[in-house]
């Protein structure tokens, strides 16, 4: 390496890996591509290697691009992580916080908890990135996550929240004119929704249950949003939380017997419980997802 590359030609050339394109990562960073090209040359020309293969396809990553990948999502990660943490002022309760969850705890969950956490604290600004993922704390892709498995790096600061019961729901005009089903047994003449990627867990919750078959569902769909969008058109019969469909009177429960409890964590980086920012940010959501009945502590303690 002749020079010490400047991390800027690190992300342009990231957001071209991402991207699969020169025109395409210039829009996604808000530059020209005449400069995002001068990126790509001048970092090729720093390392002294070729970074892409020019063809009629258009760019093609070499194995040099593709080893130096994933140490630039890193360096994206971390000063992105640091921009968040300089954002807030010593001691207040500001600046951004990156929370990550699923689709189905941000859209039917977060939302309330967040709004009154903002009018507490109108100084906070809220990053929500809504994926099944499990986000890398350690890396800092996120500052707080709430996720459906216990975490295990020792690093971490966790809480256990209450358990998320999962349920079989219908819409009550589909049960209406295809009839409730009374066992198990007899969801096999019923239009189903479910998964569409057959992981190892599902298969091994599948041979537990075994009407929670691939092959008989009617609609397949990894997305719980979309599940649960599936059952509220009335569609046919699928799983989603108790607690969400208690919401809707046209929502019936289906089989109660059939119930799958769901873990839920919250979670943040153990470096991040002195900072008083993250902390209020933390026991709000473990308040507002159902830990206690008591106030927030807005000094915020985390037990």
């Amino acid at each position: 390496m002749s020079t010490d590359p400047d991390w800027a030609l690190y992300r342009t050339l990231l957001s071209v890996l991402d991207e699969g394109s020169l025109s395409a990562a210039a829009r996604a960073l808000g530059l020209t591509q005449p400069t995002v090209a001068r990126h790509v040359d001048a970092l090729e020309a720093a390392l002294g290697a070729d970074l892409f293969v020019r063809s009629q396809r258009g760019l093609e990553p070499t194995d040099l691009a593709l080893s130096v990948r994933p140490h630039a999502r890193i360096m994206a990660t971390t000063a992105a992580a640091l921009l968040r943490t300089a954002s807030g002022g010593d001691g207040a309760v500001s600046g951004i916080v990156r929370i990550t969850a699923s689709d189905v705890v941000g859209v039917e969950h977060l939302p309330p908890v967040l709004t009154q956490l903002r009018r507490a604290h109108p100084g906070l600004v809220i990053e929500l990135s809504l994926s099944d993922r499990v986000s890398d704390l350690l890396a800092r892709e996120a500052d707080i996550a709430i996720r459906m498995t216990e975490p295990t790096q020792s690093a971490l600061l966790a809480r256990r929240l209450p358990s998320v019961e999962l349920g079989l729901h219908a819409h009550r005009d589909y049960l209406a004119d295809r009839g409730m089903p009374d066992t198990a047994d007899d969801l096999s003449g019923h239009d189903l929704i479910g998964y569409d990627t057959r992981t190892p867990a599902l298969r091994t919750m599948a041979a537990r249950l075994p009407w929670l078959d691939w092959r008989g569902f009617a609609l397949r769909t990894d997305s719980n949003l979309a599940q649960l969008a599936a059952i509220r058109a009335g569609f046919g019969i699928g799983m989603c939380q108790v607690v969400v469909a208690r919401r809707e009177p046209v929502l019936t429960r289906v089989l109660p017997d059939i119930t799958l409890p769901l873990p839920l964590w919250i979670v943040m980086h153990e470096d991040l419980k002195t900072n008083t920012r993250y902390r209020v940010v933390f026991n709000a959501l473990a308040h507002g997802l159902g830990t206690s009945t008591d106030p927030i502590n807005t000094n915020g303690t985390v037990t």
